[in-house]
């Protein structure tokens, strides 16, 4: 059939509201799939975007050994440092500094009292050596002792509001392109998508659909206890409460995967010592399995930090030489953020 005649049957087709996939498909579908990239913000090329497309590729070829069922298809992602910038600090500890004079404005005698009048102070080389101890004070007194509903509300309006100290954006903006790309590629073959961070879970739970498109179900973090009552009114609320059920960093990341999501991933994706036990379990089960780290190595773009490949040493998202040296033992990919990534962010595009 001559081109211009093929044209003029669908124009006509389309004006009267006939247009059926079929007719296209065989002659322009080939065409298209080809020209289309699901990872354009990735270098061409191995290790990194080569091992992701060969993984999708064997494990939704339902010919191949290796295939996985859909409804068996699981991929959790950290956040910090895997999705999202966790450099100077991380973020919800950011929201948590940022909380400390509603808090004090509630309980005047926290003033005089530290580590709160540190944070008051506005110091910022004092509050940087605040120790371990001084920020779980700080963190239980903004994240609990509030109801859910409030919480929520806060963080909602804190995230809308707050910009990063280095970049002066948005948190929200600060997502690594890349990872978006990945995520939206793994869901369109079938995974499921979670995260699995050391982060607060109600905290990231706020925003995760919007900025990742994970809904709240499939968010597992760190968890505190909520309890059950009634306002005035008979209405019942969840009131947020000083009580740790699980710190899902380390071994509590597969401890909290089997607990949240009942299923082994078939693929990990962190970026810290915090991650390996999570990148190991999911790489221990059979068939096809991809573990993923991203190293932080591009000082102009982002950050860099490690201390693995002579990087400099860092408290936050520490990638030691020890998880580098198991990565290449157990056949784990290490994303190059300098090297593997166009784009670091979306609005470098």
């Amino acid at each position: 059939m001559p081109h211009k005649r093929l044209i003029t049957i669908i124009r006509r087709a389309a004006s009267a509201g006939l247009i059926v996939l079929a007719v296209l498909g065989p002659l322009m579908s080939q065409d298209a799939s080809a020209d289309a990239d699901p990872l354009p913000s990735w270098n061409d090329g191995p290790p990194a975007r080569q091992a992701i497309l060969d993984f999708v590729r064997i494990t939704t070829d339902k010919t191949g050994p290796d295939f996985v069922p859909e409804a068996e298809r699981i991929a959790a992602f950290d956040q910090d440092g895997t999705l999202w910038v966790e450099h100077p600090i991380y973020s919800q500890v950011m929201y948590c500094l940022d909380r400390v004079p509603a808090v004090v404005a509630k309980k005047p005698e926290l003033k005089s009292v530290e580590p709160f009048k540190t944070v008051l102070s506005g110091n910022q080389a004092a509050i940087a050596k605040l120790s371990m101890k001084d920020l779980e004070k700080i963190l239980v007194a903004t994240l609990t002792g509030m109801s859910v509903t409030d919480f929520n509300a806060e963080v909602s309006a804190w995230i809308t509001t707050a910009k990063h100290p280095k970049f002066g954006r948005l948190y929200t903006y600060l997502v690594y392109q890349p990872m978006l790309e990945l995520l939206s590629y793994l869901r369109t073959n079938g995974y499921k998508t979670y995260i699995a961070t050391g982060g607060g879970q109600d905290f990231v739970r706020v925003y995760s659909e919007r900025v990742y498109g994970i809904p709240p179900e499939q968010v597992v973090g760190s968890v505190g206890g909520t309890s059950f009552g009634y306002t005035k009114d008979g209405e019942p609320f969840l009131t947020k409460d000083p009580r740790l059920l699980l710190n899902d960093d380390k071994a509590g990341k597969p401890e909290g995967i089997h607990l949240m999501i009942g299923r082994r991933p078939n693929a990990a994706f962190g970026n810290s010592s915090g991650d390996r036990q999570m990148l190991e379990y999911a790489t221990a089960g059979g068939g096809s399995r991809l573990g993923m780290l991203v190293l932080h190595d591009d000082a102009e773009r982002e950050f860099a930090y490690g201390p693995a490949r002579g990087l400099p040493q860092t408290k936050i998202g520490t990638f030691p030489q020890t998880l580098a040296d198991e990565a290449q033992k157990k056949g784990w990919t290490v994303i190059s953020m300098k090297k593997d990534w166009k784009h670091v962010f979306p609005f470098e595009k």
